[in-house]
C-alpha cells in the first residue's frame, strides 16, 4: 500500500484507471470503518479501479476526535490488510478550508478521478463540516461519481463508534471494546527503562508509556499477549499509577509481565493485545505481597489462554 502524507494527485497511470475511495477519519479502524473500506476495495477489484482510502492526520497530542485508539503505524497496517492500494493522509490543515464543492470537484474528481466513493451515513466534509451525505450525493452526481453509503455497524443493537469504544475501555469492558474493534485492542509503544523493580522481584516487565492524546483503558490488571520476535507470549499487564511503589505522583504506567520470557526489548516497539480484565488496581502493604499478586495474575492469564484456546474466540478475532 502506498502512503501519501500530502494532498497530492494520483500518478497519471493510476489517475487514468480511476479510483474507488473510502472516506472517513477511521480512528481505530473498527468494524464500521472496516465495512466502508472493504466496500471500496471490493468495488475497485470488480471494476479495475485503484482502491483508495482518504483520511487526514492531526498534530501529535490533538484530540479533536477524542483520545486516539491506535498509532499511525497500526492504522496503516490494519488498512493495508483490508486490501487498499493507496492511503491518503494529508494534514487536516491542508484541506480543512475547502468548501464541500471544492472538495468534491478539486480533490475527489480532480486529484483522484473517483468513480465511486464510500462512507458511513454520518459522514461530513468541507469547511466547518458543512457537507453531509445528502450534499455529497448532490455534488457527485453531475460528475458521474457514484456514492455508496455503508450501513452503520451495530453492537448489541446500538451503533458502533469510536466514542463507544473509548467508553468501553474506560469502563474496563475490554471484551466489548474488542468486539467493536473487530480485533483486540492493542498498543505498540516503545519499551522503556523503568525503575528495575520487576528485575529485583524476579519478574521483569515491559514498561510502555502512553503518549499524549491517546485514550486510556481503565486502571487495573488485564490478560494480554505480546508479540515478540514473531511469537505471541501470554502475559498480565498492569495499567495505572502503581500505588504500592509510586510515592511521587509519576502518573500512569503500563507494565506487562510475560512469565517465562527473559529477553532484552528496550527501545523496541512491542505490540501488546488486551484480552480481558482481571482486577482493579490496589495498594499492597509490601513488595512481597505485590510480587505474589503479580505471579497470581500471570497464572490467571495463562489459565485464561488455556480455556479460550478451546473456543478460539479471542485468537481467531486477533488475526
Amino acid at each position: 500500500m502506498e502512503i501519501c502524507h500530502r494532498l497530492t494527485a494520483l500518478p497519471p497511470a493510476a489517475f487514468g484507471r480511476g479510483s474507488a475511495v473510502a472516506l472517513g477519519f477511521f480512528d481505530g479502524v473498527h468494524i464500521g470503518h472496516r465495512a466502508v473500506i472493504s466496500a471500496a476495495v471490493d468495488c475497485a477489484r470488480a471494476e479495475g479501479l485503484e482502491a483508495a482510502v482518504f483520511t487526514f492526520s492531526l498534530p501529535a497530542g490533538h484530540i479533536m476526535k477524542g483520545g486516539r485508539l491506535i498509532t499511525d503505524g497500526e492504522k496503516h497496517r490494519r488498512i493495508e490488510e483490508l486490501g487498499a492500494d493507496r492511503f491518503f493522509e494529508p494534514p487536516f490543515e491542508e484541506f480543512c478550508d475547502l468548501s464541500p464543492e471544492a472538495f468534491v470537484g478539486d480533490v475527489l474528481r480532480g486529484m483522484y478521478n473517483a468513480k465511486a466513493v464510500f462512507c458511513g451515513d454520518n459522514f461530513t466534509f468541507g469547511k466547518k463540516a458543512a457537507g453531509n451525505v445528502a450534499a455529497l450525493k448532490a455534488l457527485c452526481a453531475p460528475l458521474g461519481i457514484r456514492v455508496e453509503v455503508v450501513p452503520m455497524a451495530l453492537y448489541k443493537g446500538e451503533t458502533v463508534s469510536s466514542t463507544r469504544i473509548r467508553a468501553a475501555l474506560a469502563a474496563g469492558d475490554i471484551r466489548a471494546a474488542n468486539a467493536m474493534l473487530g480485533r483486540p485492542y492493542a498498543i505498540d509503544f516503545e519499551v522503556r527503562h523503568g525503575k528495575g523493580l520487576g528485575h529485583t522481584l524476579g519478574m521483569p516487565t515491559l514498561n510502555q508509556v502512553y503518549p499524549e492524546g491517546f485514550a486510556h483503558p481503565r486502571y487495573g490488571v488485564y490478560v494480554t499477549r505480546a508479540l515478540v520476535e514473531g511469537a505471541w507470549h501470554p502475559g498480565a499487564t498492569g495499567f495505572g499509577e502503581r500505588p504500592t511503589v509510586n510515592k511521587t505522583g509519576e502518573g500512569a504506567t503500563c507494565e506487562t509481565f510475560l512469565p517465562g520470557f527473559s529477553g532484552q526489548l528496550y527501545g523496541e516497539r512491542v505490540t501488546v493485545e488486551f484480552l480481558d480484565y482481571i482486577a482493579e488496581s490496589r495498594r499492597f502493604d509490601s513488595t512481597d505481597q505485590l510480587r505474589d499478586a503479580v505471579m497470581g495474575w500471570a497464572r490467571q492469564a495463562v489459565a485464561w489462554f488455556q480455556k479460550e484456546a478451546g473456543t478460539g474466540e479471542e485468537h481467531e478475532q486477533a488475526r
